[in-house]
Formats: structure tokens, C-alpha cells, sequence
């Protein structure tokens, strides 16, 4: 959304999610998780349950609330043109980055989810994407396709967006090849549609939210939680994700409307600088903890000591990264607003 257009609410919200898919990193790729630290591996797996659905939520909310769902045939080349510049030229320059990156440091340290060579990572990061060695830029590419087709399905539906939500709940449970991001592309765009039809209804879903936001908090958390527990275990990835995903849409939009979060300056900020937070997190969170490896393991309490320091690295450091290094380089500053 333009500058002048930008929401408090959603800023916030944007600034929770990104601080839960952080704290989801702190463990990711192939490296083993902290022994004795059973709290963190069963926070980890609630967190991947519902915060990339809410971020999907987010995404389609805005572009729903911008009218970028909605363009017309005769500005689709723009637009098109428009979300590659800053979506999919990210994903490969981040991506690359990265990839360069972990050949970079596995010559000083040990590095995660590292690539046996240049064509094994260039494989993955394109089309063996289950293997890719940049998984965490998968959201950007994924949110491409999401930018450029909804316009023309709209168009194919009359304008409706409740045809176009109850396809993307059916391919949901569609088998996808897992190339390409395409399995990814099936698995979220539910959520995507239903931030769309939330923003279509937006005062409505508001104020009911609103009205109901310690109840809605309640539920989503008990159903969270309980899904940690043997009974559920029968449960798939796919079943705990879509109900946890859509419980996390009202409760936590909700939640950051409260005057403590929507007031909290620090919130706001990770907001507004989730975009290059996402890109950077994982590089930053891999360099404090090869250093800090090299010093003492992490298990068992010492992930104490981890655990924060790593956070304000995935945080702060890509913010920091932004300010010092990325602002001198005008192509790569706007890519990365």
C-alpha cells in the first residue's frame, strides 16, 4: 500500500507475524534442535501451524484493501511488471545471496542445509524447491503467483470472490508436484483468498473480531495447544495447519487492535521492516550462531543465552543491515521498503 494509505493495525499485525516466524527460525534447516529444550521443539511446531497462514492472511488482506486484486485487464502487463520488480527480482538476488553466502561462511563454520554444489543449490532454489538451500525466501515467489493470477480467476468468477475461495479450499487438498513452489502455491492459497474476503468485509469483520477478541484468543490458543497433545496426533500437518491458520486470522488481527500492541512502538517497527526482516533473518540468525557455536554448544540451558541473542539478530540485525548497508544501494533499498 502507498505510504500515505498505511495501516496501523496491519503494520502491527505484519510486525507479530514476523516476530513468530523469527522465533520459528531459531531452529530451521538441517541443523539438529537444542537437546533439552523440549519447550522450544513443541513452541517451534505450534508456530509452523498458523504463522505463515497468517502471514498469507496479511498479504491477501492487502492486496484485497489496495485494489491490486482487483486490476483490470488492460493494466495486468503493469502490474505484472510491478510485483516481479518486487517480489521475484528479491527472491533471486536474496536467494543467490544466501546461497553465496553459506559457501562463504561453511570455509570458518558449520552452516545449515548447505548445498553439495553450485548446480545441487541452483536446482533447489528453482525447481527441486523441497531442497532448496534459500527455503525462506519461498514466501515472496509464492506471493508473486498469488498477486498475478487472483486478478485474472476474479475475472473468470464475475468479480466474486466466494467461487475463488472455495477453488483455492479445494486445491488445498489437491496432491501438487513439489516443484516450482507449487506445492506451496496450492497449500496457501486458501488463506491468501480468505484475507481477500476479510478486507471485501472489512468493518463487519472488524467489529465482530473486535468484540469477541478474548474469546477468539482463548480458542485459538487451547486449539494450538492441544494439538501438541498424543490424542491428536492422527492429525496431518495439512488438517492441524488449515484449522489453526484460520483461527489465527481473527484472533490475532483482534489482538494487535488492543491498545497495548497497536500503541507498541517496537511492533510497529518490525511491521514496517518485515519485508527486509524476512529476506535477511535466517543469514543473520546462521552467523550469530556458527560464531557463538565455536564458543559453546547449544543445549541444554545454554540456549538461554541462544535463544535471545538470536532473536535480535534475526530482528535487528537485517534492520541494521538496511540502514548501514542497503541504503547507499538505491535498487536493492526499494526492492527491500
Amino acid at each position: 500500500m502507498p505510504p500515505k494509505a498505511r495501516r496501523k493495525d496491519l503494520d502491527c499485525a505484519k510486525g507479530l507475524g514476523i516476530l513468530l516466524v523469527v522465533l520459528g527460525h531459531l531452529a530451521s534447516g538441517a541443523s539438529a534442535p537444542p537437546s533439552g529444550n523440549d519447550w522450544y521443539i513443541y513452541l517451534r511446531e505450534g508456530l509452523y501451524e498458523f504463522h505463515m497462514p497468517f502471514f498469507m492472511y496479511l498479504s491477501g488482506y492487502v492486496t484485497f484493501l489496495s485494489g491490486a486484486a482487483r486490476t483490470s485487464l488492460p493494466q495486468w502487463p503493469t502490474l505484472v511488471r510491478k510485483r516481479a520488480t518486487r517480489l521475484l527480482l528479491p527472491f533471486l538476488i536474496f536467494g543467490l545471496f544466501i546461497v553465496a553466502g553459506k559457501w562463504t561462511a561453511s570455509q570458518m563454520f558449520h552452516v545449515d542445509n548447505m548445498p553439495a554444489s553450485i548446480s545441487q543449490a541452483m536446482i533447489g532454489l528453482i525447481w527441486l524447491t523441497d531442497y532448496s538451500p534459500a527455503t525462506s525466501v519461498w514466501y515472496i515467489a509464492v506471493l508473486f503467483v498469488f498477486c498475478v493470477v487472483t486478478p485474472l480467476l476474479l475475472r473468470l468468477t464475475g468479480n466474486r470472490v466466494l467461487p475463488l475461495l472455495a477453488f483455492a479450499a479445494v486445491l488445498y487438498f489437491c496432491p501438487i508436484p513439489h516443484v516450482l513452489y507449487l506445492n506451496r502455491v496450492a497449500g496457501f492459497y486458501v488463506f491468501f483468498m480468505v484475507g481477500g474476503l476479510c478486507s471485501e468485509h472489512e468493518r463487519s469483520w472488524l467489529a465482530w473480531n473486535d468484540r469477541h477478541v478474548f474469546l477468539l484468543l482463548a480458542v485459538f490458543t487451547l486449539v494450538v495447544v492441544t494439538f501438541a497433545l498424543p490424542t491428536f496426533q492422527a492429525l496431518t500437518w495439512q488438517e492441524k495447519t488449515l484449522i489453526a491458520g484460520i483461527l489465527s486470522m481473527p484472533a490475532l488481527h483482534a489482538w494487535v487492535r488492543r491498545p497495548l500492541l497497536l500503541e507498541s512502538a517496537a511492533l510497529l517497527r518490525l511491521g514496517i521492516f518485515s519485508f527486509v526482516i524476512y529476506l535477511l533473518n535466517t543469514p543473520c540468525i546462521g552467523l550469530v550462531k556458527g560464531v557463538l557455536l565455536k564458543w559453546m554448544p547449544w543445549d541444554g540451558v545454554n540456549f538461554l543465552v541462544y535463544a535471545p541473542l538470536l532473536m535480535l539478530a534475526g530482528t535487528y540485525g537485517p534492520i541494521t543491515i538496511k540502514h548501514c548497508l542497503l541504503r547507499p544501494l538505491p535498487l536493492i533499498d526499494r526492492i527491500t521498503d
